[in-house]
């Protein structure tokens, strides 16, 4: 999935992380899983507020990138925000802040949306999904945790008072698991009661997983196939320590963030943010065909204008070679101008290059325009690519 605000640079290079230690991060919060990535030579750094493991013990995270890409990996996502809204009036009120069609969506299957500000902008990105007992499942970003809440109660506080019938609960008592890769499926079926060939991208089921009642949803954050796992507080160690005793290897927030990269999966506060809108960040798909004839969710106005007559900025894809681009490195046209800044940037492990996204003028977003990006002081060729970098593997239908 689209997450979360990394508060320190990751560097695919597992030497650039060795001054991270777990007395930096002794003031964070901490998920259910922090004493089992302590004991499993996690090395733990500070993210979104959270104590959250970086890699662990030897390995590096390029070579972990890799293993979730040939293979399968184990990610903690527990900081996440996991609620539930119920209520006969549930999907009107979530549409009313959301740009994604609820309504239209089958049972138990869900959705990339967005919150959005009255002038069009992102308050963050989250995954909505129906389901058949009664309620919406959304997941959301940890660094956005109080503001999206707060934004949630506020609005729900009008609704009810004009005879709306919402609830808000959040799931406090439930760490979330996201194991991702080609043989994610292959590991999880044998323990797993419930066919997960039917379980398609973006599709929810509870589901018990080594004999624990959890609820599966066919999505994540790093172009592979995979799911996220929502299970007990009580049975969340247990369960991790079964896949990994099934073979499914440890990743940290270092794999996270360039698998993401690869996918052309956004970064909620470095590729989109309250101020740019589902049009410039490339997003305009979240916008359901039904809610772009009914707008009424909140900045439709702006984000159906700027829709129909383009904007004037764009998301697009860098690659180039030599140093790696990072976030605010400026991007400058063929005579040297600024015309843009790069808003995340790493070298990618599958391709043997760097990518990166930016921001430019719509002028210059076109894929093959020939761009460069100011790294250490040294003008560094870069090109406007397609995105995502990698081919992604979702589980659909054929």
């Amino acid at each position: 999935m689209l997450r979360n605000i990394i508060t320190k640079t990751i560097l695919c290079d597992s030497s650039q992380t060795r001054w991270w230690s777990l007395t930096s991060v002794a003031h964070l919060h901490k998920t259910v899983l922090h004493d089992f990535h302590v004991g499993k030579e996690g090395k733990m750094v500070e993210f979104a507020g959270y104590s959250m493991p970086v890699q662990y013990g030897k390995v590096g995270i390029a070579t972990s990138h890799k293993e979730v890409r040939t293979h399968c990996g184990l990610f903690d996502v527990s900081h996440m925000l996991q609620s539930k809204i119920h209520g006969q009036d549930r999907i009107k009120f979530i549409e009313k802040l959301i740009v994604g069609d609820i309504e239209g969506l089958a049972d138990n299957t869900g959705t990339l949306s967005l919150f959005t500000n009255p002038q069009g902008g992102i308050i963050d990105d989250l995954i909505c999904s129906k389901t058949d007992l009664g309620y919406l499942y959304v997941v959301s970003n940890a660094g956005c945790k109080e503001k999206d809440l707060a934004h949630l109660k506020e609005h729900l506080s009008s609704f009810r008072a004009a005879g709306g019938d919402a609830q808000l609960e959040v799931i406090e008592d439930h760490g979330l698991v996201a194991v991702q890769g080609p043989q994610a499926a292959h590991i999880l079926q044998p323990i797993t009661e419930g066919n997960l060939g039917d379980l398609y991208f973006m599709n929810t089921r509870e589901m018990r997983v080594a004999g624990i009642p959890c609820r599966v949803t066919r999505c994540g954050y790093t172009g592979e196939d995979g799911v996220e796992i929502s299970v007990p507080n009580n049975k969340a160690v247990e369960l991790c320590e079964t896949l990994v005793g099934l073979g499914v290897h440890l990743a940290g927030l270092g794999a996270r963030d360039s698998l993401r990269l690869e996918a052309g999966l956004c970064l909620y506060g470095n590729d989109i943010d309250d101020t740019t809108t589902p049009i410039e960040g490339g997003l305009t798909w979240t916008i359901g065909k039904r809610r772009r004839q009914t707008a009424d969710f909140l900045g439709a106005e702006i984000i159906l204008r700027q829709l129909k007559e383009k904007p004037e900025r764009r998301r697009v894809g860098l690659t180039c070679s030599g140093p790696p681009p990072r976030s605010h490195s400026p991007v400058l046209d063929a005579d040297g101008n600024q015309i843009g800044e790069v808003t995340s940037g790493c070298p990618a492990p599958s391709l043997g290059i760097n990518v990166a996204m930016a921001y430019v003028p719509a002028a210059f977003a076109k894929v093959g325009t020939k761009l460069s990006v100011q790294v250490r002081k040294k003008n560094i060729p870069a090109t406007v690519a397609k995105m995502p970098f990698v081919k992604c593997n979702y589980h659909n239908k054929k």
